[in-house]
Formats: C-alpha cells, structure tokens, sequence
C-alpha cells in the first residue's frame, strides 16, 4: 500500500522521492505518533509535502489510496469522526456523479429542503434523502449533489446553491510586501496626471524666468503631479477565493500605493444590496451598494476581482445567494454598476482555459461585455488598457 502512495503522488505532480519514502516507514517504526489514521495524514503530509500549494493535491492522493482505512484494537475508538475529510466523504466516480440527478428548479430545491427540515427526526450519514453528511443528498456537506444546500462543513465540489452557516474571513492586507514589482508597473498604465492641491512643490523653469525678469530670487511653487485616475475596487472574499488571498493581497498593496483616489469594498461570490469594508464586521456594518453608486461618480473606473465561480442562481435569482436572501438577483446589481461605471473590468485568479467549464464565469463575462482578464501580469496589463481606452 505505502507503494502505491509513493506512485500516487509521484503521478500527482508532487516530488515524492525513495528518502522521503524511506524517513516516513523509519519514523513508523521509531512511534513516532499515535498509531491513528489523523496522526499518518499529518506525518505523511509534513514529510512529502514541501509546497503548501500541494496540499490539496496530497489530500486527494491521500483519500485515493487510503480510502475505507479502518482502526484497530482498543485505540480505534477514539479516532475522530472526522479524522480526515478526504476519507470520511463519500467517493464516487464521474459515471456515479453522472447518475446523481438534482432536484430541479430553484423554488423545488428550497421547497424539498423546508419540508426536510418539518420532516427528519435525527442525524443521518451517508443517505440520498435527509439532511446529513457523507452521502448524494441535496442537503448537508462532506458528499456530493449537482445542486444542493451546503449545511455546515467546507465545500467539496464547489457545487452548493447556498450555505447555511456563519463563515469568517479576514480582510486582505494592505501593507503586505509585494512579491513582484510588476504588477506595480502594470498598474501604472492606468494613470492621467494633474495638478492638484496646495501650491508646495518647487517648480525650478518658473522661478529661474521669475529671478531672470525681476533681477532677485523669485521662488515659483505650484501644486504636486499626481494621478488624478479614481478606481472603485471591488473584492470577492471567502470560500472559493481562499486559494487566491496571496495575489489579491499583492494586487491590493500595490493599488493603495498607485491611486490617491480609491475606494475599496468587499463582497462575496457576487455583488448585491450590500457590500462592507471590515470582514470581521460584515453582517453587522454594510454598506448599501445603492449608496456607492450614489456617492461615487461617474468618472470612476471599476475593477471587480474575483473567480466568478457560484451557483448561476446566485447572479440569476432573487434569493440566490449562498449567505442571505437577496431581495434582487445578483445580475441586476451587475447591469447596475456596469451602466453607471462605463469603464470597468474584471479580473479572475482562475487560468482563462477553466473559465468556460463554469456557468456562473461565462455568465458573470457576458455581464461585463467580456471585459474579464486573467490575473496574470499580462491579463492586468491588458485590463489596465482597457480601463484607459475609457478614460473621462
């Protein structure tokens, strides 16, 4: 078996060499940890994995290879439930996924689910019906369904239509050292510069032609140069944007130090009545997005970022959102800002060859008249173009 993980790996893209193999079967033998499938996952995973970007790669090998690992003797009692999530989901194939039919409509899949709720009398695991885990449900976490209602737990196959629970995030750090000045420089063909401000820069031609006429010093001031571009910048953050925190980070820190003029908001998945500007405060203070628009002209650009990737109900349908129940469809909040903001883009962490394997990316394109570009330092340049082309 421990084999067959080493070839797994290997085939994953993950550097699993013959002394990695080797340190982890001589740390068995030493007991090192507890003899519990937990303990193996973590020692496994700090020895073969070097790059926490391949974490997620190790946990599918992981759930591959190990899956239906039982405990023995008197210590398998205490296993956690939930020892590792790749174990404890259910494992299906693409044929058995292909099988699993949803419910139907939007109103079917909230209907069925508030009569589940009247309904189920216990917990449940591993079924097709009930609110649980583990199983082909529309309702509940840790399986899978085409379309359902995620209830508790953390996404899997990014396949829920909304999520009923509370979830954190942090907000994105501003002061975070760039890992590329290039993105800086990208940014920077997004400028018009003007004078503006109290007279305290020196300005040398004037005041040599005034001490040349006058026949004495005659110091010249006039107001600094500086760009004079206002940029409202829009962040998804939270869920599947977690894998993308590091670039928007990046991208943020350098856009607070090249515009005087901007304002920033947060949202998630999509844009509705209400964005915010502290995550740890979002449901508490949130700002109307109808007062943005009233607040912030015309002569804004705007640049959305995000993966674009939710539920299409969450852009097409009134209720839509994954956290609350949105009065107005996300795509009417989209046309909204889109009409009054002419000059906006979009930029999208996710590679552009995956943007057509999502509905919710093409449709949240087809809103922004097919102004998103990758974030790359190519698709920001090209972004940044298309920004300037509309400059007011």
């Amino acid at each position: 078996m421990f084999l067959s993980f080493l070839e797994e790996l290997r085939r994953a893209g993950i550097k699993a060499t013959p002394k990695e193999h080797l340190l982890l079967l001589e740390a068995l033998d030493a007991d090192v940890i507890e003899r519990s499938p937990e303990h193996f996952y973590y020692l496994a995973r700090s020895i073969y994995v070097k790059d926490e970007g391949l974490i997620d790669r190790f946990d599918q090998v992981f759930g591959h290879v190990f899956r239906g690992l039982q405990g023995t003797g008197a210590g398998s009692a205490e296993i956690p439930e939930d020892w590792l999530k790749a174990v404890a989901q259910k494992f299906l194939t693409p044929e058995e996924m292909d099988k699993i039919e949803a419910l139907g409509s939007w109103d079917e899949i909230m209907a069925t689910l508030k009569q589940r709720i009247e309904e189920q009398q216990g917990r449940h695991q591993g079924g097709n019906k009930w609110i649980g885990t583990g199983g082909t449900s529309p309702f509940g976490n840790a399986g899978y369904n085409p379309e359902g209602v995620r209830i508790g737990g953390e996404s899997t196959h990014k396949r829920a239509i909304k999520v009923w629970e509370k979830r954190e995030y942090r907000n994105l750090d501003d002061s975070r050292e760039l890992g590329t000045r290039n993105i800086k420089v990208a940014l920077r063909r997004l400028r018009r510069f003007a004078r503006e401000g109290a007279a305290d820069e020196l300005d040398l031609d004037a005041t040599i032609a005034g001490t040349a006429r006058k026949g004495y010093l005659d110091i010249a001031l006039r107001p600094e140069r500086r760009n004079a571009v206002k940029l409202l910048l829009f962040l998804d953050i939270g869920g599947s944007m977690d894998p993308h925190v590091r670039v928007c980070e990046e991208l943020f820190s350098a856009a607070t130090s090249e515009f005087k003029h901007l304002e920033f908001f947060y949202f998630h998945n999509c844009v509705y009545e209400g964005v915010w500007k502290d995550n740890a405060r979002r449901f508490t203070e949130r700002t109307p997005t109808m007062d943005v628009l009233h607040k912030y002209g015309a002569d804004y650009k705007l640049l959305f970022v995000g993966d674009a990737q939710m539920s299409p109900y969450e852009i097409s349908h009134p209720g839509g959102s994954v956290e609350h129940m949105n009065p107005e469809a996300g795509a009417v909040w989209m046309l909204r800002l889109t009409t009054i903001y002419a000059s906006a883009a979009w930029l999208n962490p996710v590679p552009s060859e995956q943007w057509g394997h999502s509905q919710s990316t093409r449709m949240i394109r087809e809103l922004m008249g097919n102004r998103m570009f990758a974030m790359t330092l190519g698709g920001l340049e090209e972004a940044m173009r298309s920004l300037a082309r509309r400059q007011g």
